[in-house]
């Protein structure tokens, strides 16, 4: 039996592909177990279910198994999931219980099998066809600008302490509600503003400084400023970062993309708001990751109404992602925004159990991070500089909503064009 196991293991061409290798492993096994008057038994029928299992598995885990060793009795050890339990020596030996949860049905392993394909294929994608920038590295950062005296400041910034999240539930009066759409509106309007300056040559540093002004001359306080110290108007994240990104005189590249989160201070509330934008020629892989990222908002925003569950979200938008093969970052969350940056509820943008329904008149923020690679990440001494800990691009978009009895309403979107040097980009609403 283990000759043509070694056989399959190294994948020969007769194999199309691997559940078409894995029904062969499973015929294999099956055909080598005792049978018992003719028909197989039920021992072997586990075993060979068992085969084609671990022999997918296998193929979607970094490690170097092999199926000799799988059979053998050998210890298997790996923290990887595949179908939802982890491949050690302790689940196998599971499928030969009698307890029915623990079998694999065949639909959804073909379903797994299949996420598996396309995942590999995105990963060939970025690794072999996308056109990729030189790593991005800490510049020199300018010295913080002053915002003048006159304009109202958050409670934060005089303490220079990341505030906790604070549990309250934010939903605004009619008056503050006409103040809360005022932010929002200029959230978007910046943001707007900033996407134009994005091209080749030009510095985050440049775009923060330009926020900054168009802020500051509406009479509002640029609310990442002093933000447990964060030391700028506005972030900026380029390709491998996840977010928060701190501007730098690093100069932007043709077949960069970069994410800028806008958030204004006005009139004692905030409006939040970021979008990645394209500079230059960029490879069509970056591009698809952006737009399916876009959408990925898009579905989490249509699910949104008085009633509904939080967790919806979070299942809308993985299911949307994995269609097409990539990944929603779970170490950053959506939340409640008004007086209060962040607060209550937690938006999780991945499938989740968490209790929690939405209420008629709450404004949050739904902000996903998609990646073509890892979901893994590593921060930069700064504390704040979030990259992919393999390097690999991510995206996000982010709007302010305000639950409506019937839906949502998006605060922070205008009607608008963006241009990425030769082509228009328009980004709409759900």
């Amino acid at each position: 039996m283990f000759d043509w196991l070694e056989k399959i293991h190294a994948r020969p061409a007769e194999f199309d592909s691997d559940l078409h290798a894995a029904s062969v492993v499973q015929k294999i096994v099956s055909d080598r177990i005792s049978t018992d008057g003719g028909r197989e038994s039920d021992f072997g029928s586990k075993v060979a279910k068992m085969a084609s299992t671990l022999f997918l598995s296998t193929f979607s885990s970094s490690s170097s198994l092999h199926l000799c060793s799988l059979f053998l009795g050998d210890y298997v050890a790996s923290s990887r999931c595949y179908i939802g339990a982890p491949v050690t020596s302790s689940s196998s030996l599971s499928l030969f219980s009698d307890k029915k949860k623990n079998s694999y049905p065949p639909r959804k392993l073909h379903v797994s099998a299949k996420k598996v394909r396309i995942r590999r294929m995105r990963e060939a994608e970025a690794t072999s066809k996308v056109k990729r920038n030189l790593p991005l590295r800490r510049v020199r950062v300018s010295p913080r600008l002053l915002v003048p005296d006159h304009i109202p400041r958050p409670p934060y910034v005089e303490s220079g302490v990341l505030p906790d999240i604070s549990p309250e539930l934010q939903i605004p009066s009619p008056e503050g509600l006409v103040k809360m759409r005022a932010a929002c509106e200029l959230a978007a309007r910046v943001l707007n503003f900033a996407g134009t300056l994005v091209k080749p040559s030009v510095t985050t540093n440049e775009i923060d400084k330009a926020v900054y002004d168009m802020i500051v001359e509406a009479g509002a306080y640029p609310s990442p400023l002093g933000y447990g110290g964060f030391p700028k108007s506005v972030c900026t994240s380029v390709n491998e970062c996840m977010c928060h990104g701190i501007p730098d005189f690093r100069q932007l590249q043709s077949g960069d993309i970069i994410n800028i989160d806008v958030t204004v201070y006005l009139d004692g509330y905030h409006g939040n708001t970021s979008r990645t934008f394209f500079c230059g020629e960029v490879d069509v892989g970056f591009k698809r990751l952006v737009e399916v990222t876009e959408e990925c908002l898009e579905k989490g925003i249509a699910v949104c109404k008085d009633g509904a569950s939080f967790r919806k979200i979070g299942k809308r938008i993985s299911e949307h992602a994995e269609k097409y093969g990539y990944n929603v970052v779970e170490r950053f969350v959506g939340h409640g925004v008004e007086p209060v940056f962040h607060s209550e509820p937690l938006i999780y943008h991945y499938r989740n159990d968490e209790p929690g329904h939405m209420v008629e008149g709450q404004t949050l923020t739904i902000e996903p991070i998609l990646t073509i690679g890892t979901t893994e990440c590593v921060t930069w001494p700064d504390n704040w500089t979030t990259l992919t800990a393999d390097g690999g691009v991510a995206a996000q978009f982010e709007h302010t909503i305000l639950i409506t009895r019937t839906g949502s309403e998006i605060l922070t979107i205008t009607i608008h064009f963006v241009k990425n040097d030769d082509f228009f980009r328009s980004l709409h609403g759900p």
